[in-house]
């Protein structure tokens, strides 16, 4: 099974599981976001973050400060 093959019963199967119906065309453009989008988001996955010190207290509305 290739991956798109996987996506395609995982989106599927993710819909009917909450009574959600989707054409052809929706299902395209799902299978196009995820074969678009799952590289990248396993590589994000895949980064070790371990090193990298902790925030406290962030301020979510301004940038991080310059130098981290």
């Amino acid at each position: 099974m290739t991956a798109s093959e996987g996506a395609d019963q995982f989106i599927s199967a993710g819909l009917a599981s909450l009574g959600i119906e989707a054409d052809e065309i929706e299902l395209a453009v799902m299978g196009a976001a995820h074969e678009m989008f799952w590289s990248p988001i396993v590589e994000l996955l895949s980064l070790d973050t371990s090193g990298a010190p902790a925030e406290c207290a962030p301020d979510l509305s301004k940038a991080p400060p310059a130098g981290r």
